[in-house]
């Protein structure tokens, strides 16, 4: 397997080669040259597996320069029912005939990012170690990418994450997962502005190609493939949790913000998987509903950008988006480069009655927007009809998911975090506080370890600098 840039001016490279490097030289994403085809006999074989021996059969198609009992041992390091509470590590919850909950939240920051950045942990240390290198993890998160990277990057050697989060902007839960991290190798920084800004910041340092070599950058933000690649797993296990046959078609709902996780599912439908509709649920923030309405891809400035009940969402750019743009132009890099000139000048592109956007149809892509009243009486009626509490998240997915929801068609709704980390809104939704898993009953009221800066490229990079400087070197491998 070989991977490309979606903007064409990088060299076929092996999934190694660019699983440290985030974005590609030429400053777009790494996608695979083909997607890999499963056939019926291959899927039919793959519905009795376990979790980790299915990611085994998928993962080994993306990641085929690492040998396979590494990779074996990687996976199954990774997916154990010690880390993710259960044999099943991402169980289907059924809510009533047709209608199911992918619980993807089980892992050790309660959020669905555990299940990919766990494995990236793993992997990262793998190939540091191989090559006796170091990484300086830079990322940006909107709430639960944060957490979910640095538990899985903390005490990992030879690795420091440097990890942007919009000041103020998070819930309580998940900026004290976060800056009550006391270990060493982790730094947490808040950003004063929105997560557009952070995202903004950690692309420019990575498209400072000379820093970036002489500092290690890398990258954990859904940017990353691996990350994608370890999403992809999910959704294969779902279509055999819901269907006796591989006849049978599904849809899944995907709360989405920067696109990596529907990506995923995108992805699986490419490959084979009988996906009828990827049921696009976005919040205030309605950029993407607004493509797969409109045709117009428009970007919203800082300023236009709203703080919300589901603050994961609370993005305007959403950073996977050209992957799927690049397929839909038949992989002509020319062409997304064209578009993208306009993006990254703060402007838009609408293409509405072109033959792009009679092709978006054929992707099975349907959207829809939610908002805080209707994720507070999603939860409500979640909870009053099925005895099941969501976040705030996960009832945009529901919400919007409901509204596509077809006779005779399962529908897979997927959680995103546990809802202990919006406590706020599951108080006006339900009266009561959600329940808290055991060792994270006082987290909120842990000592916080942070920098607060302006939205300065420059000032980060010298944080970056600092750091690397002063740091033992006993520490790197």
């Amino acid at each position: 397997m070989r991977y490309l840039s979606t903007r064409g001016g990088m060299p076929p490279r092996t999934f190694s080669e660019i699983l440290l490097t985030g974005l590609a030289p030429d400053g777009g994403l790494t996608i695979p040259e083909t997607y890999p085809q499963i056939n019926a006999s291959e899927l039919e074989s793959w519905r009795p597996l376990d979790y980790p021996a299915l990611a085994c059969k998928i993962l080994s198609l993306f990641m085929d320069d690492i040998p396979a009992a590494d990779l074996h041992a990687l996976i199954t390091r990774t997916y154990t029912p010690e880390a993710f509470g259960s044999q099943d590590i991402t169980p289907v919850q059924t809510l009533e005939p047709g209608l199911h909950l992918l619980r993807l939240s089980n892992g050790p920051t309660l959020a669905f990012k555990d299940i990919a950045m766990q494995l990236l942990g793993n992997l990262f240390e793998y190939i540091l170690a191989k090559n006796h290198d170091e990484l300086n993890i830079l990322g940006a998160t909107s709430g639960d990418t944060g957490s979910s990277a640095e538990y899985a990057m903390r005490g990992k050697r030879g690795i420091r994450v440097f990890m942007l989060s919009p000041y103020g902007k998070m819930s309580g839960f998940q900026t004290s997962q976060m800056f009550s991290l006391q270990d060493k190798n982790i730094f947490n920084i808040a950003i004063e502005g929105v997560f557009d800004d952070c995202q903004d910041i950690v692309k420019a340092v990575s498209n400072d190609r000379a820093f970036k070599q002489q500092y290690h950058i890398g990258t954990v933000n859904s940017i990353n493939w691996a990350r994608i690649a370890a999403q992809i797993v999910y959704y294969f296990k779902a279509y055999f949790a819901v269907t006796r046959s591989n006849q049978e078609r599904v849809s899944f709902s995907v709360p989405s913000g920067n696109f990596g996780n529907i990506f995923a599912g995108h992805v699986a439908r490419m490959m084979g998987l009988p996906i009828k509709h990827l049921i696009l649920a976005t919040n205030e923030n309605d950029v993407l509903d607004e493509f797969f309405r409109t045709g117009l891809y428009r970007p919203r400035t800082t300023v236009e950008t709203r703080h919300t009940s589901s603050p994961s969402m609370d993005i305007s750019k959403a950073s996977n988006f050209e992957r799927f743009i690049f397929d839909l132009t038949g992989r002509d890099a020319m062409r997304l480069k064209e578009l993208w000139k306009s993006v990254d000048q703060g402007g838009s592109f609408d293409l509405f009655g072109t033959a792009l956007w009679t092709k978006t149809k054929d992707f099975g892509f349907v959207s829809g927007a939610s908002h805080h009243a209707a994720r507070i009486a999603t939860i409500r009626e979640c909870y009053q009809k099925y005895d099941v509490l969501v976040d705030t998240h996960t009832a945009d997915g529901l919400k919007v998911g409901m509204a596509f929801r077809e006779q005779d068609v399962p529908l897979i709704c997927l959680e995103t975090a546990l809802p202990v980390k919006f406590a706020e809104s599951i108080r006006e939704a339900v009266g009561f506080e959600p329940p808290c898993p055991s060792g994270f009953d006082n987290l909120e009221s842990l000592p916080q370890r942070f920098e607060r800066m302006p939205p300065d490229a420059n000032q980060v990079k010298q944080f970056i600098v600092k750091q690397v400087e002063s740091a033992d070197p006993t520490d790197t491998p």
